[in-house]
């Protein structure tokens, strides 16, 4: 009886670390992370508030899920994300966006919801577009028709390089603009709410 349940125990540990064996492989980190924006901006420690109308006042408005590749001493603007065609402003799945309410773009009414958004740079300006095709990869089967809202803003020259694409939000008067930077490049993208 002794020998069986040795047996046995020994079946089932090896059974065991096969099993482990072939536990699942995580891919390495990324070479362009995915990063977040939200505004207000420190709406994610919202619970941290001190008071209710703290707490409240953190709420978030706006989310922003994209990748943030990096400069690595190319020319960006031009070169690598060609002048006049539409591009995921990031890298990998399209960059998404949440509104948690309605905001209005460019005098038009956008429901709160998930959608993705779209430049299409010239040196000068931009044309950002917002759809409702999401979940998708880069700007591949990026299609106008889906497009709730689209607004042209100009190009501003940074002084310094940014190396990593990055996205954040400042208050304006009438809601917030989503500043999206990168190489020596900076738009502003005002959403009202």
């Amino acid at each position: 009886m002794r020998k069986v349940l040795t047996t046995s125990f020994l079946f089932v540990m090896a059974m065991a670390i096969s099993f482990s064996a072939d536990a699942q492989e995580f891919p390495d980190l990324d070479k362009s992370p995915l990063d977040m924006a939200y505004y207000p901006a420190r709406a994610a420690f919202r619970n941290f508030a001190k008071t209710e109308e703290e707490k409240i006042a953190g709420q978030p408005i706006i989310r922003v899920l994209y990748s943030r590749p990096q400069k690595k001493g190319r020319v960006v603007f031009g070169e690598l994300i060609k002048f006049g065609e539409p591009d995921r402003i990031g890298a990998n799945e399209s960059s998404e966006i949440m509104f948690m309410k309605p905001v209005t773009i460019n005098g038009n009414r956008v429901p709160a919801g998930r959608y993705t958004f779209y430049a299409t740079p010239t040196a000068n300006n931009w044309e950002v577009t917002f759809s409702t095709d999401v979940d998708g990869w880069g700007a591949y089967a990026y299609n106008g028709s889906h497009n709730v809202a689209s607004v042209t803003v100009p190009t501003e020259k940074s002084e310094e390089v940014i190396e990593a694409l990055s996205i954040v939000f400042e208050k304006a008067d009438d809601g917030a603009h989503m500043i999206i930077g990168w190489d020596q490049t900076i738009v502003r993208v005002p959403i009202q709410f």
